[in-house]
């Protein structure tokens, strides 16, 4: 349901009262990780009790302090993952999960019991025209932006004013403070030797003319270092990073290819540092969308030699992914790997990678069983890599797949392996 014009009016930060907006029994959201209004949120916590009653926030992955297990005397959390600071609340056991794909987040946030009645943005300041920039996310947000009760935005004058299908008016807000703070940026990380061995064999399946989908961390980012020497790449993804701007700048990625916005990378959320989000200000090369299309399968499926790399905890013998939880705690998410890797499939040319260190210090994730739910089914064949090499199940029978998964497996692991395998397919009588 679209809403009509709100009274928006402009509040000092010090005279914010969340008592006037939200109600016991309500749920608020915000932009994750570099999108978080902070001083809204901190704001919101230090009035939690003068709210009259306990409420709900559902936040995405994060990178801020603001939310402490503490506050579960009036808050209740829940999130799509256990991701960066959110693994606090999840030690604590304070942190309940959604276990749903991206492309179904407009559904669940707009309607059902996981409606969200109230909004925080982070925007960048108007324009001359008096348009809000939804700066660092578009994502799930948007559609929220016409269904929540209220929408307070946080204007700061350190956000990129990034291009997008959605800009806003002041009559979008129901109210506005004004701040000036630098957004919060990406925890550093640094790809060592697995993750470069990974990174050449994944390269090797990435043609000039791709249109790509990259996850976030090291590994991703040691993937694009390997792609300098390709022509015309594209960019179609739910998050980007700085790695893109490698990219850009070295001239390797032009979207001169893309059977649709051609010229332009797309994404729903940056999760960079201030070198992504300077690149990104007033630069309608990078424009965002909202995930209802950034996710969905047939926008995905029209991209030729789509490329959907994602990561992994574990991945067994015959391709099922768990990318949620790992020794009986949840530390990933559902998230939007599985849309991206359906989405590659219908692509022509298209390729869904799932890459991931063959072990860790708890030993092989490339295992007989998973410890793990089943966020990928084996049904989705992907190519699995590895440092040791590439395995693509796409076609195979499950005999098949056994075999390719067990060359690359750690070697140390394989014989192990291969005998779990076999009391699994002849168990014992009782």
């Amino acid at each position: 349901m679209t809403r009509g014009a709100r009274a928006a009016r402009s509040v000092d930060v010090a005279q914010l009262d969340f008592a006037q907006y939200v109600r016991a029994g309500d749920t608020i959201t915000w932009g994750q990780c570099g999108a978080e209004p902070c001083t809204l949120t901190g704001l919101l916590m230090a009035q939690r009790k003068s709210v009259g009653g306990r409420f709900r926030v559902f936040v995405g992955a994060s990178w801020s302090d603001t939310l402490d297990p503490s506050y579960a005397d009036c808050v209740d959390f829940a999130a799509y993952g256990a991701s960066g600071t959110n693994r606090r609340l999840e030690r604590e056991g304070m942190l309940d999960i959604l276990p749903c794909h991206y492309s179904q987040f407009r559904s669940v946030f707009t309607s059902g019991p996981n409606r969200v009645d109230v909004l925080l943005l982070q925007v960048a300041p108007a324009d001359d025209a008096g348009s809000f920039s939804l700066s660092i996310a578009h994502e799930y947000l948007v559609p929220l932006i016409d269904s929540a009760r209220v929408v307070i935005a946080e204007v700061n004058a350190a956000a990129p004013w990034t291009y997008g299908e959605r800009t806003l008016r002041a009559e979008d807000f129901d109210a506005l403070i004004h701040t000036d703070r630098a957004p919060l940026e990406a925890p550093a990380t640094q790809a060592g030797e697995i993750e470069r061995r990974i990174a050449q064999h994944a390269a090797s399946l990435i043609d000039d003319g791709s249109t790509i989908q990259l996850g976030l961390g090291a590994l991703p980012e040691a993937i694009v270092a390997r792609l300098r020497d390709r022509r015309d790449l594209g960019v179609h993804s739910g998050t980007i990073g700085d790695a893109v701007v490698d990219l850009i700048e070295a001239g390797v990625v032009t979207n001169a290819r893309k059977p649709r916005d051609r010229g332009v990378s797309i994404a729903g959320t940056m999760m960079g540092t201030r070198r992504l989000y300077a690149h990104a200000h007033r630069n309608a090369q990078i424009q965002f969308r909202s995930t209802t299309y950034t996710h969905d399968i047939d926008v995905l499926g029209s991209l030729d030699r789509f490329v959907a790399i994602n990561s992994a905890l574990e991945v067994d013998l015959t391709g099922q992914v768990n990318a949620e939880s790992v020794g009986g705690r949840y530390v990933g998410a559902v998230g939007g790997a599985l849309d991206f890797m359906r989405g590659a499939a219908r692509s022509r040319g298209g390729v869904a990678i799932v890459a991931l260190a063959s072990s860790s210090r708890f030993g092989s994730r490339i295992v007989a069983r998973l410890s793990g739910p089943v966020s990928t089914p084996r049904s989705d064949a992907a190519v699995i890599v590895t440092e040791h090499g590439v395995a693509d199940l796409r076609g195979l029978t499950l005999a098949q797949r056994v075999e390719r998964m067990l060359a690359i497996a750690p070697p140390e692991w394989r014989e192990t392996l291969a005998a779990k395998h076999r009391e699994r397919r002849n168990p014992m009588p009782d």
